[in-house]
């Protein structure tokens, strides 16, 4: 869906059209096309992220509000984790968005690596690396700005709560996927070096930089090509961060209990 010139079969007015069309076409699997490097850079992504996010908000919230939660300290400790972050899943990004482009070339992941890697190098899956970050940096900071703010809401003491995780967690998806949306498809376009739309406005070889990316999405097409796909997007990160959120709370309450537990036990032996 955020395609500039998509190919005549692959373009859709709405997300369940999208998904209906594309396992009628391309076969019940198809839409899960890319799982596999997204399993494989998430786990070591979002484990350095949420580290990150935990020790600079602390550190942050010492000094500027003596313990207290800060608004500031959030969206600070946000932006750090996402620089770590998307240095791990960046080249994930670029091989599960060129094997989901419809007509992908490439038969599997190793394909794709493999491939890609031969003909335009590996700083090919770092070319919109910068943009993931000016995209994600607000995106993170959005985004986790609002968690805290609607915790303070519904979970004023902090206490392990899956509602307010859930919903929070919903809420800070679909504010921040909705606000950062033009960033995305420039970053899709970095990614997917979209053939059709880039000899359209005559660029050859390789599109580089945000800047280039700005002008070449608003001469393909205009201001409405920056919000190509939010609904999809806004969709897919409403779940998604709310089960990101939820997870994470639950462990981080269940390994802060054994561990309370442990030093009570090995207290009173």
């Amino acid at each position: 869906m955020q395609s500039l010139q998509p190919d005549p079969n692959a373009q859709y007015k709405s997300v369940y059209e999208a998904l209906k069309r594309i396992i009628k076409t391309e076969g019940i699997f198809r839409p899960l096309r890319g799982l596999n490097i997204t399993m494989m850079g998430a786990g070591p992504a979002h484990a350095l992220y949420f580290a990150c996010y935990e020790r600079v908000k602390h550190s942050l919230s010492d000094i500027i509000q003596s313990g207290g939660n800060s608004h500031i300290a959030n969206g600070v400790a946000g932006s750090v984790a996402t620089v770590l972050h998307d240095a791990v899943m960046n080249p994930a990004e670029v091989v599960k968005q060129r094997m989901q482009m419809y007509n992908s070339p490439y038969r599997g992941l190793w394909d794709c690596v493999r491939t890609v890697t031969h003909t335009e190098g590996v700083r090919a899956f770092y070319r919109s690396y910068s943009t993931q970050l000016t995209m994600n940096i607000p995106f993170q900071a959005v985004h986790f700005i609002t968690y805290e703010l609607m915790q303070e809401q519904l979970n004023p003491h902090r206490h392990y709560n899956p509602g307010s995780h859930i919903v929070s967690g919903a809420a800070a998806g679909a504010v921040s996927a909705a606000v950062t949306t033009p960033l995305d498809v420039c970053k899709t376009l970095l990614n997917t070096q979209e053939n059709v739309a880039l000899t359209s406005v005559n660029v050859s070889g390789h599109l580089s930089g945000m800047a280039n990316a700005f002008r070449t999405v608003y001469k393909v097409g205009g201001l409405a090509a920056f919000f190509k796909g939010i609904q999809a997007r806004v969709i897919y990160q409403m779940p998604s961060t709310a089960i990101a959120w939820s997870v994470y709370e639950f462990f981080k309450y269940f390994l802060t209990k054994q561990k309370l537990e442990q030093e009570v036990a090995s207290g009173q032996l």
